[in-house]
Parts: C-alpha cells; sequence; structure tokens
C-alpha cells in the first residue's frame, strides 16, 4: 500500500512538472508565422519539413540545436539564423502550437 501511494505521489508531480513545462500554444501561434512561409501555414511541410504532428520536445531539442550551431540537417545554414533569436520560451511555445497542428 505504501509503495502504491509512493507511485501515485511521484506520477502527479511528474504530470505537474510535464504541465508546467508546456508552451502557449496562443503565443506560439504569433511566433510561428516567420516559420510558414517555409513550413506552410498548417505546417504541412513545403521547403522545410512537415511540422505538424512531432512532438513538443522533438521541436525545442531541434531548435535548440539550431540555436546552438550544431548541424541538424540540409537545411541548417537555413535554420540556424531563425533559430538564433529564439528564447526557451518561444521555442517552447512554437512547440505547443505545432503540436496542434
Amino acid at each position: 500500500m505504501k509503495n502504491t501511494i509512493i507511485a501515485l505521489a511521484a506520477a502527479g508531480l511528474v504530470s505537474f512538472g510535464a504541465a508546467a513545462q508546456a508552451g502557449d500554444a496562443a503565443a506560439g501561434q504569433a511566433a510561428y508565422a516567420t516559420c510558414a512561409g517555409c513550413h506552410g501555414g498548417a505546417g504541412e511541410g513545403g521547403v522545410g519539413p512537415k511540422l505538424a504532428g512531432q512532438a513538443p520536445a522533438d521541436v525545442v531539442a531541434k531548435l535548440q540545436k539550431y540555436k546552438a550551431g550544431e548541424q541538424v540537417g540540409p537545411m541548417t545554414s537555413m535554420m540556424a539564423p531563425m533559430a538564433a533569436g529564439l528564447s526557451d520560451a518561444d521555442m517552447e511555445n512554437i512547440a505547443a502550437y505545432v503540436a496542434g497542428l
């Protein structure tokens, strides 16, 4: 019984932590306006890859790599300058918006 209570409490903390880190999709929509030219208005892709349906953590991780100057793929030279001015909150907001497309 004690282990069950501890496990449930830990699960609640993990869930709360994930919710606390979730971005603001409405703010992400505004920031996504600069992304739409290459990734499409609905994240369907175009010059850049499809973003719709990608997991928020994956989107944030890629944006962080671009910002850090890491080679991510063939479009790194285009994406690095776009990501350079993004804050962590901007990245999380964009990721939240993209996840809902």
